[in-house]
């Protein structure tokens, strides 16, 4: 049996040291992680060990270092099924909470979750976590090699919550914000479906109005020799030249969708378009509706974890999703490191709301910076909200309308045309 010395924190966050003897390293950490202790360092100190087994371990802490500094990723094998996404974190910080506060330490909670776990996606991320945790690298390490599912806001949060010994609490929080999150991108989703669904089911109906029903009429008309009303010459002429010219229209508007899809995810295509939206009546207030919501949930969420006031400034700035806001936010964060109160910074870029700024002024004022920050996001939340729905109504009747307008044009069309033959033949 070996010694081993170790140091973590134990459930109620207290720092402790000493040694157990194990079989291995790996054994020795499974049996800290059953004491419920969050170990940040395990090394032997038998005094018979050799000097090549101490130096080899040394290299390899150091490679492990090394690595983990470097922010190398884990691979899975080239499996697309297996390969964890960002959409995989909320569901492992669930699972994740659901064990350690019933009582399990972190590691054990990885562990166990690595052989219940059934998704192909989450077994991987769960066993890849796994595998570094029983060698000792702490949670937040571990989770920083998988990019691709934890970005850097999650991995400073979780290792805030391991260094004040507060995990639980760091990832009920965090947990709530991303919830929060899911929730509005969901209600953007909805919003936007059912008027987009009007406008299928609309360009349908009026396909098949100009390229099986109109042309059918138009032989019927052409047979009785009848001159045809002006609303039906019209319609047949879209008509033909949509059919006639309608694919290389369409393959146009993709050429140029394809371009500007492609200009836009240029950092001065993207800035550029951005306060282009930012131009529009609505858009403008909707946007900074919801860059006030994204600022003030992530930089609440940071600062009651313990990330520091500058970290949390420059982390919540990579959050802020408009070129134009994320600018001016920059701006702001480099006079607060200069020793200006976040209130007066933002007031001078002149881009965000005076009460959301005399709010926040009133939390520095009182010290309570963090609560001030969600009271905003709570009222920003039912404001985009609001304006979802709005934009919603507003679409959905805009789309009924040029539906009813469009359907109606072809419909008196093809009337006025039956009307005119009619007449026609009767006389």
């Amino acid at each position: 049996m070996a010694r081993y010395a170790y140091s973590g924190r134990n459930r109620t966050g207290a720092a402790v040291k000493g040694d157990i003897e194990a079989p291995t390293r790996r054994d020795a950490l499974r049996i800290l992680a059953t004491r419920g202790l969050q170990v940040s360092s395990v090394t032997e100190n038998s005094p018979g060990a050799p000097a090549a087994k101490k130096a080899k371990l040394a290299k390899s802490a150091s490679s492990e270092s090394q690595a983990a500094e470097a922010g190398f990723n884990v691979s899975f094998g080239g499996k697309k099924d297996s390969t964890p996404k960002r959409s995989d974190r909320l569901a492992f910080l669930e699972a994740l909470y659901d064990l350690t506060s019933s009582g399990l330490s972190a590691g054990e909670a990885v562990r166990l979750l690595s052989v219940r776990i059934k998704s192909p996606r989450m077994r991987a991320l769960t066993q890849g976590l796994w595998d570094q945790l029983s060698e000792g690298v702490p949670l937040s390490r571990a989770l920083g090699n998988f990019p691709q599912v934890f970005d850097p806001s999650t991995v400073n949060l979780i290792s805030a919550g391991e260094a004040t010994g507060s995990l639980n609490e760091t990832l009920s929080r965090l947990i709530a914000y991303l919830v929060e999150r899911k929730a509005l991108q969901q209600q953007l989703l909805m919003a936007l479906i059912y008027p987009f669904v009007l406008m299928g089911v609309a360009i349908i109906l009026i396909l098949i109005f100009l390229f099986v029903l109109l042309p059918r009429l138009q032989g019927l008309l052409t047979s009785l020799g009848e001159d045809m009303p002006t609303s039906t010459q019209i319609l047949i002429a879209v008509s033909t030249f949509a059919l006639h010219y309608g694919f290389f229209i369409i393959i146009g508007l993709a050429l140029i969708g394809v371009s500007f899809w492609r200009w836009r995810h240029t950092e001065v295509g993207r800035l550029k378009s951005d306060a282009w939206l930012l131009g529009l009546p609505l858009m403008s207030r909707f946007l900074s509706t919801r860059t006030v919501l994204e600022f003030s949930q992530n930089l609440a969420v940071l600062l009651e974890n313990g990330i520091t006031a500058s970290e949390a400034l420059k982390m919540t700035e990579r959050q802020i999703t408009n070129r134009v806001h994320r600018a001016a936010f920059a701006e702001a964060t480099a006079r607060v490191l200069e020793g200006e109160a976040l209130s007066a910074a933002l007031t001078r870029t002149k881009t965000f709301p005076d009460l959301v700024l005399d709010r926040l002024s009133i939390g520095e004022n009182t010290g309570n910076v963090g609560p001030s920050l969600r009271d905003i996001a709570k009222s920003h939340q039912k404001s985009i909200t609001a304006q979802l729905n709005m934009f919603t109504n507003l679409i959905a009747t805009g789309v009924l309308v040029c539906v009813f307008v469009g359907v109606g044009f072809i419909a008196l069309a093809i009337v006025n045309a039956v009307f005119s033959a009619s007449a026609g033949f009767k006389g």
